[in-house]
């Protein structure tokens, strides 16, 4: 079954991408969820004529998610955190937290485009994790766990 995505989803394709999935998933979570519509000949034709008139919109979008990206690039992201015996921490450091860093640290991120490498951290020292800014634009953001003071 062919169907255009009219959203993101993740594992699968981004928004405007015709991808082709089981029956199954396609009829009873993906159209219904409101996530994707039958690649018809018509949709296919009104997809065509969309992404040409996105196509010179989307150089500034992309050239946008770059400057950000340079900006984060350059900050030095610390998350402080309670820590017990040796360097074991008290819960866990996700991308919730890398978030809310990157968001004191003054550029707002959303949480779900933040994936810290490996989960969830539950031990001081230095990690990574991906952010996606853009279909295109991603970047490795390097962050510390560091003892609360």
């Amino acid at each position: 079954m062919e169907l255009i995505l009219r959203q993101d989803v993740e594992g699968l394709g981004f928004k405007d991408d015709i991808v082709t999935v089981k029956n199954g998933y396609g009829r009873n979570f993906l159209i219904p969820q409101g996530n994707a519509i039958l690649a018809t000949i018509s949709a296919r034709k009104v997809l065509a004529e969309n992404l040409k008139q996105r196509a010179f919109k989307e150089k500034k979008i992309v050239g946008d998610a770059n400057k950000i990206a340079e900006a984060i690039k350059a900050l030095e992201i610390k998350i402080a955190a309670k820590v017990g015996t040796g360097d074991k921490l008290f819960g866990s450091v996700n991308n919730i937290n890398v978030a809310e860093a990157l968001d004191k640290a003054g550029q707002t991120i959303d949480k779900k485009f933040i994936n810290v490498i490996g989960g969830s951290v539950k031990r001081l020292g230095k990690y990574n994790a991906t952010v996606r800014l853009h279909r295109d634009v991603s970047i490795d953001l390097d962050f510390e766990v560091v003892p609360q003071a």
